[in-house]
């Protein structure tokens, strides 16, 4: 996992106005009822994320992310992975998610997530323009739907692994259909900066349109308030990315 309780997500720069959020429960295709969690700014948004965690599931810090967004403008959704495995809900240090992660498969994951952009883009939110923002197993997930879901204005992943979730994101860069921003740190004990490394290159022969930053000195999970010196920078990367691929940008 990325991050633990005592964690906080960075703020964004700018202003940051009213939101509101609320627990809620998604159900995906096949019928899983999954616990996420709503962000709703004050205003009306014109842009809408999907945010998937890294394998720690619906923990208090991607809540806190989703108002994040919500503060600067954004509907943001966040989602939990276990709903089909594990009938205790509470995502937080007491909750260990190894014994129930191979339990999880990926055609199942990926139902997940599209329950979560379907919720997304119900009502007003068919006209937003959607973007899916994931983390370690989340960024895996955000690359991977990037090859999928041709609707959506570009994905956004950090530290993503190699996962193999019926073949790696590595495998599928020739079907990426959207803008990818993928955000890495050479410092991280759990991927090998030849991975972004080679991810900004496969990107570049196949067309794609993409960012791969690498942070000097970054460990895994670098987005977090108490790593100012990485996480302002990949708050504005990402929403210069974000506003680039919609004209939208509040704050």
């Amino acid at each position: 996992m990325c991050y633990d309780d005592a964690a906080q997500p960075p703020y964004p720069p700018g202003a940051r106005q009213a939101a509101r959020g609320e627990e809620m429960v998604l159900t995906a295709a096949d019928g899983n009822r999954l616990a996420a969690y709503a962000a709703h700014p004050e205003q009306t948004a014109k842009v809408q994320v999907a945010i998937f965690p890294d394998a720690g599931g619906l923990r208090p810090f991607y809540k806190e992310l989703a108002l994040r967004f919500a503060e600067i403008g954004f509907e943001a959704v966040a989602i939990d992975y276990y709903g089909r495995v594990v009938d205790h809900v509470i995502r937080d240090d007491s909750f260990d998610p190894m014994p129930y992660l191979e339990q999880v498969k990926p055609q199942d994951l990926f139902q997940d997530t599209q329950a979560a952009l379907a919720y997304l883009r119900l009502n007003a939110g068919s006209e937003r323009a959607t973007f899916t923002v994931g983390f370690c197993m989340g960024g895996v997930l955000s690359f991977i739907i990037a090859a999928e879901d041709a609707s959506l204005a570009g994905a956004i992943g950090f530290y993503a692994p190699l996962a193999d979730f019926n073949g790696t994101y590595l495998d599928r860069v020739e079907q990426i259909k959207r803008p990818v921003l993928g955000m890495f740190g050479d410092s991280d004990q759990v991927i090998s900066v030849s991975v972004p490394q080679e991810f900004d290159e496969k990107l570049e022969e196949a067309g794609v349109e993409h960012e791969i930053v690498i942070y000097s000195g970054a460990p895994h999970g670098f987005f977090e308030l108490q790593m100012p010196q990485y996480a302002s920078d990949a708050w504005k990367r990402v929403l210069d990315f974000i506003n680039a691929h919609t004209g939208a940008h509040s704050g």
